[in-house]
């Protein structure tokens, strides 16, 4: 007890009350099995009885934890792990292996879309509907060619709404994070009304992300309120980085491609249909169209 009086320079009263948490801690046999394993001085071990109590804790709160949706630790995810370094102990936070599990996740941004999208899978894809075996063949074939290195179109998917397009390509994108391919998910109708209110910093960042990207999907395009600005100084110089630098890019929309130039058309002049027609041989250089129709909600 006197070393530690001198290492911190506490009063008698501090010392007993320092003394007698340790003592209550050790009535935890999680907390024993704890400082047994950092083999350290009792008089060291004292200073850091708060801690290690709650290291303990958390140490038993994983070894039943059935996922990171019920986790207990106060960060969670991730574990108190303390540490005997020669003549102090250190803590650090440690990601637990379902995080680590989903380390991947950071590998893909989003804007303007619900995080949950994160947790679209493909093993949880229903593969029972005829109307998707087309599109199930196109993800199956671009995930072969990404592993073997070979540069594949993105793809254009088109089809109702609720048939669990976004979801299908989220997918996709989660499977390639896992092999270390950053992507970037943007809503694209949230994206314009977004960028028409900030020019600043933010704008330049996001319009730079979303041109750069290793891969990107534009969702639910067509669905926006376009305007000649949208598409001229937004959509097509997007498009046009991407086509010239030969980075894959997705969409999805309720328009097949020959509706989607209609809507690209703001007027029913041959200036403005031409600037569509221009913006769809983009996206036909950047993506094969697929058609999905389907009722089923299941994703």
């Amino acid at each position: 007890m006197e070393r530690v009086n001198n290492m911190f320079r506490l009063n008698d009263e501090q010392l007993l009350r320092l003394k007698q948490d340790y003592i209550n801690a050790l009535s935890d046999k999680r907390f024993r099995s704890l400082i047994k394993e950092l083999d350290a001085d009792e008089d060291l071990l004292m200073k850091y009885t708060s801690r290690l109590t709650e290291a303990a804790a958390e140490f038993d709160n994983c070894k039943n934890c059935p996922g990171l949706s019920q986790c207990k630790n106060k960060i969670p995810g991730f574990l108190l792990s303390p540490k005997h370094d020669n003549k102090r102990i250190t803590f650090s936070y440690n990601a637990c292996h379902y995080k680590l599990n989903e380390k991947y996740k950071d590998n893909i941004e989003l804007f303007y879309v619900p995080k949950a999208i994160k947790d679209a899978s493909l093993q949880d894809v229903y593969t029972k509907d005829k109307n998707r075996v087309g599109i199930i063949k196109a993800i199956k074939n671009y995930l072969v060619a990404t592993r073997e290195n070979r540069k594949e179109k993105g793809i254009y998917l088109y089809g109702n709404f609720g048939c669990g397009k976004t979801y299908l390509i989220a997918a996709l994108f989660n499977e390639l994070a896992k092999s270390g391919v950053k992507g970037v998910i943007v809503h694209f109708p949230e994206l314009l009304r977004s960028l028409k209110e900030s020019f600043g910093a933010d704008y330049k960042e996001r319009f730079y992300a979303l041109k750069t990207a290793p891969v990107l999907l534009l969702d639910d395009i067509g669905a926006e309120y376009l305007t000649a600005w949208g598409r001229d100084e937004v959509l097509e110089p997007i498009l046009q980085y991407r086509m010239d630098e030969n980075l894959p890019t997705f969409f999805t929309s309720n328009f097949s491609l020959e509706e989607l130039e209609k809507h690209l058309a703001t007027a029913s002049n041959n200036f403005e249909r031409v600037k569509a027609k221009r913006i769809i041989e983009r996206i036909k250089q950047l993506a094969s169209e697929i058609e999905l129709i389907s009722k089923n909600k299941r994703v």
